[in-house]
């Protein structure tokens, strides 16, 4: 004999699955809570992520370069997200802080890689053969279906206000200051002129390289932006240091 709870159930069950509008509030119901558990918590915790030794914002510069490497679609097939794999760490390097990403808007992490990944790609390469790489990737990387980026070369750098540029990413948290914003158009110039004074732009932007990326000394292109921003993947943080201070960040609560 058939349990009458049981039975009521199966059927308001198959109910449930014939009637679509019923279906997507009860989905929206479940996703809902779901999503609460998970948020929620989150405005009770100071910080979500914890602060590692290195880390700063972008200099204006290598921000520039940001904005191409996202223009141009960079990300759709280069992630920037080492998993804690052994072969990811093998072929890639230490596996990706979440620190380390605390400045980028929008972040990079993700899974597609058509190419790889480019978390510590900074300092791998000369910035020749990121030149070469970028005007005819073929040439560097035979079996390579990335598209030739060599117009980067042959356009000038054009930043229409570098203040309001940092002005804007510090009102969602960016932690520029006053100083970085006003010296804002020339860092920008200075990081890739030698020629131009750069003040102190090493002590508001620890470890920026301060030289011409592409190889044309007489302007400031695109390339050099791309490249300045390359070539500083990666290389801001201890990252050995600071997976052990995160490690014990979590394990004492803080």
């Amino acid at each position: 004999m058939t349990d009458p709870v049981v039975e009521e159930t199966v059927t308001g069950h198959k109910r449930l699955e014939r009637n679509v509008t019923l279906l997507g509030v009860g989905a929206l119901i479940a996703v809902a809570i779901g999503g609460i558990v998970e948020i929620a918590p989150l405005f009770w915790i100071d910080n979500t992520i914890e602060e590692v030794d290195g880390m700063r914002p972008y200099s204006p510069l290598e921000q520039a370069g940001r904005d191409i490497y996202i223009r141009e679609g960079c990300y759709v097939c280069h992630s920037q997200m080492i998993r804690p794999f052994p072969d990811e760490v093998e072929r890639y390097g230490h596996y990706s802080l979440a620190a380390e990403s605390m400045y980028d808007h929008p972040f990079q992490w993700g899974s597609k890689r058509t190419g790889p990944d480019l978390a510590r790609v900074g300092g791998r390469y000369s910035d020749e053969w990121h030149v070469q790489h970028l005007v005819d990737p073929q040439s560097v990387v035979p079996e390579s279906i990335m598209p030739q980026y060599g117009f980067l070369a042959d356009t000038r750098l054009r930043v229409t206000d570098p203040d309001a540029m940092l002005e804007a990413l510090a009102i969602i948290g960016v932690p520029y200051s006053e100083t970085d914003i006003a010296m804002a158009a020339q860092d920008l110039v200075a990081q890739g002129d030698p020629d131009v004074p750069a003040g102190d732009l090493l002590d508001r932007y620890p470890k920026a390289q301060i030289r011409d990326f592409d190889g044309d000394p007489d302007r400031l292109t695109e390339m050099d932006a791309l490249i300045a921003y390359l070539q500083m993947l990666g290389t801001l943080v201890d990252v050995n240091s600071a997976a052990a201070q995160e490690e014990l960040a979590a394990e004492t609560g803080r």
